[in-house]
């Protein structure tokens, strides 16, 4: 076989891809802030014990260091004690507050242009652009302005090997033409399971049909009318969030407020459904303000999801798109017809993997969930300075290890030479970016919610992923899991 035959042949195949580790790397010794204060307040307390008076100080000051080291080292579910105490503190400040239950006021109107929603999302305003009619998503404690459009392609899996690696490889041009701005604060890819109303057969008996009186026009309308939810289908959309305060200047220049800033955004929007067309994605008309509040009507209320999009004109109110209650708990979330629950994915693939690796948890059958990936981008030289520190605390650490006699883990070394690959990777112009992967799991009741939350942990497990339930922040974990509103923990 021939060069250039041979080099044709290597393009055409499935490459694997390998992520990068989580980092579990501390300020000093692999020790984290909060661990090395705990520490501290132990060591401190012995040694003033130890030389003030000896064997009797040092039994009356046992419980500060002895608390302290149990503090510092012993875990639970993985994690030092001391970490835990700012996530119950939380907790318990919510539920003595009174911020882990959440009724509407259904006779006290909302302020116009307002989001209906619990919680820090009740600051969120809704605005239409007059130019695109796009629904837009204000946050102006956090400056952005996001953006949501729906997505459709082929099934991937579907596809043979050298299509599927051209799909990955014009998937990475699509995010590196994100990172390139320095303008955009978050991407959210969210993937999301819905039942099937029956809309499209009832669209093809609209076109295709005969709607006479007769005996056989009748029947095939009302079966199509009784078919109601009859399986479940998948929808995509992508999210596209503004940093206001880093597109400052060019919000100045278009105008100021909030139309410059809606201005600027076109830029991006532009820019974005450009490179999607380039990766054969199908995207949509930006989504209207009545779209988006069909979908946050939806994640809280999946009773009525098929029925809001078998009536098109039903729901497609923001001010009246939040949930009617919300009951947090410490590992799971109540909203009007459903529970819901959040995995996060702790690990992604240690090993080599093919970019369809997650097809046992996105197609898994018979569970209503929402998979939503938040890619955050970097800027070229943030970056950099990034993984310079990166680098400098590895080998700190290093050192400080050998000086002790400490033996090298070798976790530790995968990930200096994660952060190695990283720095090739920007030299060689690639974007640098964020992944933080979610899972919120829906069911109608307790029971079936744990059955499926069990399932999902199954597959990720096939997946050669690591999920763990978020615990004491349920409620924010769900709004960034199954909502489009590129909304971080």
């Amino acid at each position: 076989m021939s060069q250039n035959a041979s080099q044709h042949r290597a393009e055409g195949e499935l490459r694997p891809v390998k992520f990068s580790r989580l980092t579990r790397r501390g300020v000093l010794l692999g020790l984290s802030v909060s661990q090395l204060v705990t520490l501290s307040v132990g060591v401190a307390a012995f040694v003033w014990a130890f030389y003030a008076g000896g064997g009797m100080l040092l039994a009356y000051s046992a419980p500060v260091w002895a608390v302290a080291a149990v503090l510092t080292w012993v875990p639970i579910a993985r994690r030092p004690i001391v970490e835990w105490i700012p996530v119950g503190f939380w907790w318990v400040w919510k539920q003595t507050g009174g911020q882990a239950l959440y009724r509407r006021r259904i006779v006290k109107p909302r302020p116009e242009g307002t989001l209906a929603l619990p919680g820090d999302m009740a600051r969120l305003r809704e605005y239409t652009d007059p130019t695109t009619r796009a629904g837009m998503i204000h946050d102006p404690t956090a400056a952005t302005l996001t953006a949501v459009v729906s997505v459709s392609h082929p099934a991937f899996v579907l596809l043979d090997p050298g299509e599927q690696e051209r799909r990955v490889a014009s998937w990475g041009r699509v995010l590196a033409t994100v990172c390139r701005s320095g303008r955009v604060s978050m991407l959210q890819v969210l993937e999301r399971t819905l039942p099937d109303s029956g809309s499209g057969l009832a669209e093809w008996w609209a076109s295709h049909g005969t709607g006479d009186t007769s005996w056989a026009a009748t029947t095939y309308a009302e079966l199509i009318d009784r078919a109601g939810p009859a399986g479940e289908r998948h929808a995509t959309t992508l999210s596209l969030s503004l940093d206001m305060h880093a597109a400052a200047r060019q919000i100045r220049t278009a105008g100021g407020g909030i139309k410059g800033a809606a201005a600027v955004l076109r830029q991006e929007m532009s820019t974005l459904i450009a490179a999607l067309r380039s990766a054969d994605l199908a995207p949509s008309a930006w989504l209207t303000c009545g779209q988006i509040a069909v979908i946050l009507r939806s994640a809280y209320d999946p009773a009525v999801a098929a029925s809001l999009e078998r009536h098109g004109e039903l729901g497609q109110s923001l001010a009246t798109a939040g949930p009617v209650a919300v009951n947090e708990s410490w590992d799971h979330l109540r909203t009007d017809s459903a529970h819901h629950a959040v995995l996060w994915i702790s690990e992604w693939p240690r090993s080599m993997v093919y970019p369809g690796f997650l097809a046992p948890v996105l197609l898994s059958t018979g569970i209503q969930r929402s998979f939503s990936l938040l890619c955050t981008p970097m800027r070229s030289d943030q970056a950099a300075r990034d993984i310079r520190k990166k680098k400098t605390e590895y080998i700190s650490d290093a050192h400080q290890r050998q000086r002790i006699g400490q033996i090298e883990d070798a976790s530790q070394t995968a990930e200096f030479q994660d952060v190695l690959q990283q720095e090739a990777d920007l030299t060689a112009g690639h974007g640098v970016l964020r992944y933080t992967g979610l899972v919120s799991v829906s069911a109608a009741s307790a029971e079936d919610l744990d059955a499926a939350v069990a399932a999902i942990e199954q597959a990720a497990i096939q997946a050669s992923c690591e999920t763990r339930l978020i615990v004491g922040q349920q409620a924010q974990a769900f709004t960034a899991a199954a909502l489009p509103l590129c909304r971080a923990i």
